[in-house]
């Protein structure tokens, strides 16, 4: 009892430290132009979160960056939860959360406007309710339906899960629920037929970090030949399958794909320990080389995902920067109001649309551009660790 509570401590210490952490990093981000969508035009569940949120705390970056937070902070705590009777070893149990707590995809939905962490939070409560009464709830699923065109998987997920459990109601009512979902927000098929495989396969080794994902791989695969399959292993491989199925023609929007994915590293970290565990600590060496390779490269992607602007140090074309979308704008809001610019227009809509979340609003006295302009008034140089990673020129009209 005093070890499963001190685990407790461990486990709840390091969400509160990092959730606080990630709070920090919200504010060192911009709102992207797709996240100003959402903001200020679409009519879905982020645009109502988002505005909601801002409308509480104020139009600010970590306002708008809050709700998905929060959604982080308890799809943790849910995932603890699950694994309460699930692991014999309270050490294993905590290992499954932290790493779920700390890998980059997690992370990375935590921090941005997106469906990936509330269908992730949506999945793992939908787990808990089942593991409790062992029943599916109708009400969850037809609610799911409405909140994410990704659950679709889910529904295709209880679908194979029902079938070998030889339940022939949620056989019907998984299928309903799926052609629902494909009526409701069909499917993209459009463009000429190009692979994409290498392309997700990559995106997967930057969620979980490369060799954890190569490994959490071979458990998905180990666990169904050896007939170990649950409801959570169901979830995580039909993902898994049908988003390298549809990477084979096109590129796929992995938000889709990865909350039903990341799920089941609880069922990868047992193996694991069952395997290391059953062999005699001579027999240890590749389990603890194979560990601590995973536990650099994932501390190595943390790292990079929460302190990503170093890289601009070492980038040629700052352009390539995998969090540029997310930078520069609210620094550039912040020079524009410091010359009085308040209202300003430019050929470059994305780039009001973005201003405008900062309150710079559209108006006919200033031009601005992030290409030189022949003659200009003011240039706004933004800078990251002294390397200049974008220009805005303005000039008045």
């Amino acid at each position: 009892m005093q070890s499963k509570n001190q685990y407790n401590k461990i486990i709840y210490l390091s969400l509160i430290v990092t959730t606080i952490v990630l709070i920090f990093v919200s504010n060192t981000l911009s709102i992207s132009y797709k996240e100003a969508l959402n903001f200020f035009h679409n009519s879905s569940l982020l645009s109502i979160l988002t505005n909601i949120s801002t409308t509480i705390f104020g139009q600010n970056d970590i306002a708008l960056r809050l709700p998905f937070l929060c959604f982080y902070f308890f799809s943790v705590i849910l995932l603890y939860v699950n694994t309460k009777n699930f692991f014999k070893y309270q050490l294993d149990r905590a290992v499954s959360t932290i790493i779920f707590m700390f890998l980059p995809g997690v992370l990375s939905a935590s921090l941005l406007v997106n469906s990936a962490i509330v269908v992730t939070f949506c999945t793992l409560l939908y787990i808990y309710y089942y593991q409790k009464t062992n029943k599916h709830n109708y009400f969850f699923l037809f609610v799911f339906l409405f909140v994410d065109n990704s659950f679709a998987i889910l529904f295709l997920a209880i679908f194979f899960y029902s079938m070998s459990k030889k339940d022939n109601l949620m056989i019907y009512i998984s299928l309903i629920l799926f052609g629902l979902s494909m009526g409701i927000y069909g499917f993209d098929s459009s463009g000429k037929p190009k692979g994409f495989f290498a392309d997700t396969f990559a995106i997967y080794a930057s969620i979980f970090s490369p060799f954890l994902f190569l490994y959490f791989f071979y458990s998905m695969y180990r666990l169904g030949v050896k007939n170990q399959r649950s409801f959570i292993w169901y979830i995580s491989v039909t993902a898994l399958i049908f988003s390298f199925i549809f990477s084979f023609r096109q590129q796929i929007y992995i938000e889709d794909y990865a909350p039903f994915v990341v799920i089941a590293i609880p069922l990868m970290v047992r193996l694991f320990f069952h395997s290391y565990r059953v062999r005699l600590s001579e027999f240890r060496k590749i389990h603890n080389f194979f560990a601590f390779l995973v536990l650099i490269t994932l501390s190595l992607n943390i790292v990079i995902t929460i302190f990503n602007k170093p890289l601009y140090l070492i980038l040629e074309n700052p352009k390539k920067h995998f969090v540029y979308k997310y930078h520069v704008v609210k620094e550039l809001s912040k020079e524009l109001k410091k010359q009085h610019i308040n209202f300003i227009t430019s050929s470059d809509d994305k780039l009001l649309l973005r201003l405008k979340f900062y309150k710079i609003y559209k108006g006919k006295k200033y031009y601005i551009s992030l290409n030189k302009l022949n003659d200009y008034n003011y240039s706004f140089p933004i800078e990251y660790y002294g390397v200049t990673v974008a220009t805005a020129y303005v000039k008045k009209i």
